[in-house]
C-alpha cells in the first residue's frame, strides 16, 4: 500500500476504454468508507456519463483533453441539501452557512476523493484531479442542475493509462514535518536544496522538460489573486461563511 501510494502521478490522457458503472460503483463505495466529520458525509458525487454534458464540462473547466478523452469523469461537491432534507424528516432545519461548515464539507469531499483515487489507482487505472471545476462554478452548477447547499469543489478523471508520467520528487519530510513546535528557520537550507531536486527532475524527466524550480513556480502561481468569484459563488450556493 505504501508503495502505491509513493507511485502516484496524474495521468492526462487514457486508452479509450469505458469503465464500467459496476466499477464506478465499486469505487465510490470505496469513498464512502473515508473518515467524515461527526459522520455529515456532506459530499455528492455527480458521475458525467452523457456526451453533451461532457463536452460542456470539458469546454467550462478547460479541461477537454482530461475529461474527453477518460473512461470516467466525476463531479465532487460539498453537499448540505441532503442534510436539509434530513432536518425536514424531523421539522427542523440546519444551518450550514458557516465557515466552519463551509470547512467541514471541503475535508469531506477530499477524504472521500482520495480513498476513490487510491482504489483506482489499486485497480490499475489512473486519476487527474480537475480544479478547472472552480473555472466556472455557477456555470457547471447550472449545468449539473445541483441545487442550492451543493458546491461543486473539483472533478477527477479515471481511465486506463495511455502515458504515464514520472512520479514528481516532493518536499522532504523534514519541511513537511515538525516536532512540537513549528519551525520556519530550515526553510532557507531546505528550499534551495528542493529547488536543485526540482530542476534536475524537469530537465530530466521523459516528456515536458523545461528548466524551472519549485520556489520560483510557486511565487509564479501565488503572487497575484486567483478566482477572485469564488466567494460570491459559494454564497449562491448558500456557503456564507458567516
Amino acid at each position: 500500500m505504501i508503495n502505491l501510494l509513493t507511485s502516484h502521478a496524474s495521468v492526462r490522457k487514457y486508452k479509450d476504454e469505458p469503465i464500467s458503472k459496476e466499477t464506478v460503483y465499486e469505487l465510490v463505495n470505496a469513498g464512502q468508507h473515508a473518515a467524515s466529520s461527526h459522520f455529515v458525509q456532506s459530499y455528492s458525487i455527480v458521475h458525467v456519463t452523457d456526451d453533451e454534458t461532457k463536452e460542456q464540462l470539458a469546454e467550462l473547466s478547460k479541461n477537454k483533453v482530461q475529461i474527453l478523452g477518460a473512461g470516467a469523469v466525476l463531479v465532487f461537491c460539498s453537499d448540505y441539501r441532503r442534510l436539509e432534507k434530513a432536518a425536514e424528516l424531523h421539522d427542523e432545519s440546519v444551518e450550514y452557512g458557516y465557515a466552519e461548515n463551509t470547512l467541514v464539507g471541503a475535508i469531506d469531499v477530499a477524504l472521500c476523493a482520495q480513498n476513490i483515487a487510491i482504489a483506482s489507482e489499486s485497480k490499475g487505472y489512473g486519476i487527474c484531479y480537475i480544479g478547472g471545476v472552480r473555472n466556472a462554478p455557477d456555470e457547471i452548477s447550472d449545468l449539473l442542475k445541483l441545487p442550492k447547499g451543493v458546491m461543486p469543489l473539483f472533478a477527477m478523471t479515471i481511465g486506463v493509462p495511455a502515458q504515464e508520467n514520472d512520479v514528481k520528487p516532493r518536499l522532504p519530510i523534514e519541511a513537511v514535518l515538525h516536532e512540537n513546535e513549528y519551525d520556519d528557520s530550515k526553510y532557507d537550507e531546505l528550499l534551495p536544496q528542493y529547488d536543485e531536486t526540482m530542476k534536475a527532475y524537469y530537465s530530466q524527466r521523459s516528456s515536458n522538460r523545461k528548466v524551472s524550480t519549485w520556489t520560483e513556480q510557486m511565487t509564479d502561481f501565488l503572487k497575484s489573486p486567483k478566482r477572485t468569484y469564488m466567494g460570491e459563488s459559494l454564497a449562491r450556493q448558500g456557503y456564507n461563511n458567516k
